[in-house]
C-alpha cells in the first residue's frame, strides 16, 4: 500500500471531522470477503507488536502467586495476588469493572487453573482472559517490566464471528509517520493471516472517533498514476513536436 495514499487519507479525515475537546483515535477498518467465517481455518486471530505505541496507554493486571507478587506490583499497573481471588469471584459487579478498567491481564502459568476457574466465566466471553498468543502466561520466575513494555506496542487482529476487522492505531496528535508506520504494520501482517491475501480484502477505511470513514482505494491510486503518467508521456510528445518544427 502506498504511503501517500494513507497521508492524503489521514488529511481527508481531520478536514472531514469536527474539532472535539478530547483527542480522537485513528481507526483502522478493513472489510473481509470470501471467507467463511463458520470454518475454524478462515477465522482471523492473531496480536502484533506496533513499530510506535498507539498514543494511548494499555493497562495491565497481573494475576500472580507470591512468587511474582513483588515484580508484579512494580512492573503491572494493578496486581490480583492468588489469595483474593475469591474476592472477586465471589462479585461479578468487581470482575466487570476489572474488562473495563483493563486491557491485558497476565498470569502465572503455574496457578492458571485457579485463575480459569476464578474469572474464566466473566473474562472468557469478554475475550479478556490471559491469552499465550500475546505472551501472557508467564512462569512464576520472570521478569515482568519486558513483557509490560512490550504490551504496549500490542494489538489483537480479529475477525471470528464478522467479517471486519477494527484497530485502533493512535491518536490525533501523533506524528503522521507514526499513524502510517502502524497502519502498514497491520496491513502486512493481516495479508499474510489471510487464506487469499488481498484477495481477501473488500475494502479498507480510515477515520477518525467522530469523523467520517475515508476510503482506502489502491485502484484510485493506481489510476491517478495512470494518468499522470499519461500527461507526462503526452506533454514530452509537445515538446518533441515544437522542437521538429522548430528544426
Amino acid at each position: 500500500m502506498d504511503k501517500k495514499l494513507i497521508l492524503d487519507a489521514i488529511k481527508q479525515a481531520r478536514e472531514t471531522s469536527p474539532k472535539r475537546n478530547f483527542k480522537q483515535s485513528f481507526d483502522f477498518i478493513v472489510n473481509l470477503k470470501g471467507l467463511d467465517l463458520k470454518k475454524t481455518e478462515n477465522q482471523v486471530e492473531f496480536f502484533m507488536t506496533l513499530k510506535n505505541t498507539r498514543g494511548k496507554k494499555t493497562k495491565v493486571c497481573a494475576l500472580v502467586g507470591a512468587e511474582l507478587l513483588d515484580d508484579a506490583k512494580s512492573s503491572c499497573d494493578f496486581t490480583i495476588v492468588q489469595d483474593d481471588f475469591q474476592k472477586y469471584q465471589e462479585n461479578k459487579k468487581l470482575m466487570k469493572k476489572l474488562t473495563e478498567d483493563y486491557d491485558y491481564f497476565i498470569a502465572q502459568a503455574n496457578i492458571m487453573p485457579k485463575i480459569a476457574g476464578a474469572f474464566g466465566r466473566v473474562f472468557g466471553p469478554r475475550g479478556k482472559m490471559p491469552n499465550p498468543k500475546a505472551g501472557c502466561i508467564v512462569p512464576p520466575k520472570t521478569n515482568l517490566k519486558p513483557l509490560y513494555i512490550k504490551l504496549q506496542h500490542t494489538v489483537k487482529v480479529s475477525a471470528k464471528t464478522s467479517p471486519i476487522i477494527q484497530i485502533l492505531l493512535g491518536k490525533e496528535d501523533m506524528p503522521e509517520d507514526e499513524i502510517v508506520d502502524n497502519l502498514l504494520n497491520v496491513y502486512d501482517q493481516l495479508i499474510h493471516h489471510l487464506p487469499g491475501e488481498k484477495n481477501n480484502i473488500d475494502s479498507m477505511f480510515l477515520k477518525l472517533t467522530m469523523g467520517k470513514a475515508v476510503k482506502l482505494d489502491d485502484k484510485v491510486n493506481v489510476q491517478k498514476a495512470k494518468e499522470k503518467k499519461r500527461l507526462l508521456h503526452k506533454k514530452a510528445d509537445k515538446e518533441e513536436q515544437k522542437s521538429g518544427v522548430a528544426a
